[in-house]
C-alpha cells in the first residue's frame, strides 16, 4: 500500500517562494512516475508537474520556469519548488503516484493549500 503526505503550503505573497514536499512511503519508491496537481475552486483539476523514475520531468506551461519538480530516491521524497508565485497559483495542491507500468495517477495525497495574496 502506497502512502504519500504532503507538507509546505501555506499563505504567501506574490512573487514569494514556497517548497512543497512529499513523502513516499510503502513500495519501491523508484519503481513509481510521481506528479503534483494542484485544484482551484470551481477549476478542474490539473497536472502541475511530473517525474519519472530516471528523472525526467515534465512542467505545465504555467508553471514553467517557476516551479521545479525533483526527487529523492533516498529519501523517497519529492520536491516542489515554487517560485515567483502569483495569486492564480492559489489552489490545493497534490502529491500523485504511479507505478512505471500504469498509464493512471492512483495514488494520492491528502493535500496541502497554497495561497498567493496579491
Amino acid at each position: 500500500q502506497v502512502e504519500l503526505s504532503e507538507s509546505g503550503g501555506g499563505l504567501v505573497q506574490a512573487g514569494d517562494s514556497l517548497r512543497l514536499s512529499c513523502a513516499f512511503l510503502g513500495r519501491t519508491f523508484s519503481l513509481y512516475v510521481m506528479g503534483w496537481f494542484r485544484q482551484a475552486p470551481g477549476k478542474e483539476r490539473e497536472l502541475v508537474a511530473q517525474i519519472t523514475s530516471g528523472g525526467s520531468t515534465y512542467e505545465a506551461d504555467s508553471v514553467k520556469g517557476r516551479f521545479t519538480l525533483s526527487r529523492d530516491n533516498a529519501k523517497n521524497t519529492v520536491y516542489l519548488q515554487m517560485n515567483s508565485l502569483k495569486p492564480e497559483d492559489t489552489a490545493s495542491y497534490y502529491c500523485a503516484a504511479k507505478h512505471i507500468t500504469t498509464s493512471t495517477y492512483d495514488h494520492w495525497g491528502q493535500g496541502t493549500q497554497v495561497t498567493v495574496a496579491s
